[in-house]
């Protein structure tokens, strides 16, 4: 009931309900966009063969149904979330880039712009890797940059690089006049569109009851699990000395540095998967090569590594948890959290500043961040284990990690908001 209250409290509100309005209507030409296909595409063939896949079939999930349908917003948002992660990994090794996001707003104005340029490029290359994938089942025309099907090729894949930079554009939008992260709130609105069909198709097929009950479980037991470790944090209490300037005094008041179990969010799971497939979709260029041997090692990667191998899913927690750990220090490097403690005066209770405190810290976050690697890790392989539960549903549950992430960070900022004005929020 309180819930309720909340909500219809938002919506009391001019900004607020212009915000949530604001936010559904972009989601709602997202929806639209999702089903625009490119040029010469066989519908009925491509949606036979995503039928057929389920590796398919877990990225259309993903894409809200864009994949299936090859519209201009196939590749999503995802290239300009790998253009922003390559960007973050080279901060620290490139010094103009370390400079920049150094130096304010402006610094990071430049670094978007460096990010919204990469993503071209990266669309431009996943785009014609889809269509050459595509085009060894017949479902487009093969892909000919400078030949006869030039025209239909580059257009193909000046659509879909377009769709991304809509798609972008228009979280932006979300993120300045909405409510919420707005290529989160996309990448949500993506997944979440596809679950009525599915559950859908489920019931009305007569699917297995038990295995649908076990498979609801499961799933509401991994949504208690993804909140409790995404909000779980070890705060760290910090002292600050007083100061006195000219008649004032300054400082003395205690704060903590709350260190989160789970710093990396999903990157680690979109960097695994990216990695894992990258083999398998490699090999698919060479399954039909004239050579012998050529075709052999292809399809041994392809069995070997495909979702379905029990290979696929040991490496791909290792690499969950080595990510993890990875980008986890990467970005509290960037923070400098122990030069700024000592820069305003700040001091861990029993530890001396500088180092001694850059130790403690990378200690403490190194004990931490084991349980989130390792949590992370079980959500990346729990569709293994949960195919041998219901074959008519696709676990994502990754997909849920994103979901209540996203809907967790929106409640935040509708908290904030509703408490600003002395509204009891959604959070107790």
């Amino acid at each position: 009931m309180s819930l309720l209250q909340a909500v219809l409290n938002a919506f009391r509100l001019p900004d607020l309900r212009r915000r949530l309005l604001f936010t559904f209507a972009i989601l709602v030409i997202f929806r639209f966009l999702a089903h625009v296909p490119v040029p010469g595409v066989n519908l009925v063939q491509l949606r036979n063969l995503f039928a057929s896949s389920q590796l398919l079939g877990l990225l259309d999930l993903f894409s809200g149904g864009a994949m299936r349908n090859l519209s201009v917003a196939t590749m999503g948002v995802y290239p300009y979330i790998t253009s922003t992660i390559i960007i973050q990994l080279l901060i620290p090794a490139i010094p103009q880039l370390k400079e920049m996001s150094q130096e304010g707003e402006a610094g990071r104005r430049r670094l978007n712009q460096i990010m919204h340029w990469l993503t071209v490029p990266l669309a431009a290359l996943q785009g014609y890797s889809a269509l050459v994938v595509l085009s060894q089942q017949g479902i487009v025309a093969s892909p000919d940059l400078f030949g006869a099907n030039a025209l239909n090729t580059w257009g193909s894949i000046i659509s879909m690089v377009a769709g991304t930079i809509v798609l972008v554009w228009m979280g932006e939008l979300i993120t300045e006049n909405g409510i919420g992260n707005g290529v989160s709130i996309l990448i949500f609105g993506g997944i979440v569109a596809n679950m009525p069909q599915i559950l859908g198709g489920t019931l009305v097929g007569g699917g297995d009851w038990g295995g649908l009950f076990l498979f609801g479980a499961l799933g509401l037991i991994t949504v208690a699990a993804i909140v409790v470790v995404q909000e779980a944090q070890r705060r760290i209490p910090v002292q600050y000395a007083k100061r006195i300037r000219g008649t004032r005094m300054y400082g003395g008041q205690s704060t903590h540095i709350p260190l989160k179990v789970n710093s990396a969010g999903m990157i680690p799971l979109i960097f695994a998967m990216s990695i894992m497939l990258l083999p398998s979709m490699i090999a698919q260029f060479f399954m039909t090569s004239s050579v012998d041997w050529v075709a052999s090692i292809a399809q041994f990667f392809t069995t070997v590594l495909g979702i379905k191998s029990p290979v696929y899913w040991i490496a791909y927690f290792l690499l969950v948890v080595g990510f993890t750990f990875f980008y986890t220090y990467v970005i509290f490097q960037q923070q400098n959290l122990s030069e700024n403690l000592q820069k305003y005066g700040g001091f861990i209770p029993g530890i001396r500043p500088g180092k001694p405190t850059s130790d403690y810290l990378n200690r403490v976050l190194g004990r931490i961040t084991w349980l989130g690697a390792i949590f992370l890790g079980v959500i990346a392989v729990l569709p293994f284990f949960a195919q041998n539960i219901s074959t008519t549903l696709v676990v994502s549950s990754t997909g849920l990690l994103i979901v209540v992430g996203v809907v967790l960070d929106t409640m935040k900022q509708l908290e904030a908001q509703l408490m600003m004005r002395h509204y009891e929020g959604f959070i107790k």
